[in-house]
């Protein structure tokens, strides 16, 4: 135990190390100590949401708030949605979902 609690630490330490502009999201992850299949199960909620926005704008729906409760709904708990939005940005990931979620913030 003390093995783990000494690993944490030192993750958490890690983390803090990290470039603030640089990993948002990956700090994110580590400060929300979410694990790999949490965070497996967000990007799997994302490019099912990048398919839905595709669709809707192929289709002229320009409406975000559905989407944006959506993904808020489908976030694991420890994250802020605010925070997820901006950290992907930063770090270029899903760019496009994320800057139309951002109209809804």
């Amino acid at each position: 135990m003390k093995r783990i609690e000494k690993l944490e630490y030192h993750q958490r330490l890690m983390a803090e190390m990290m470039p603030e502009h640089g990993y948002p999201f990956h700090r994110l992850i580590i400060r929300s100590g979410l694990s790999e299949k949490e965070v497996g199960e967000f990007f799997i909620n994302c490019d099912r949401l990048s398919m839905k926005l595709k669709k809707q704008k192929a289709e002229g729906f320009v409406y975000n708030t559905p989407l944006f409760n959506e993904f808020e709904e489908g976030l694991h708990a420890e994250l802020d949605v605010h925070e997820v939005v901006h950290s992907c940005l930063v770090q270029n990931i899903y760019p496009t979902l994320m800057k139309q979620l951002q109209k809804s913030l």
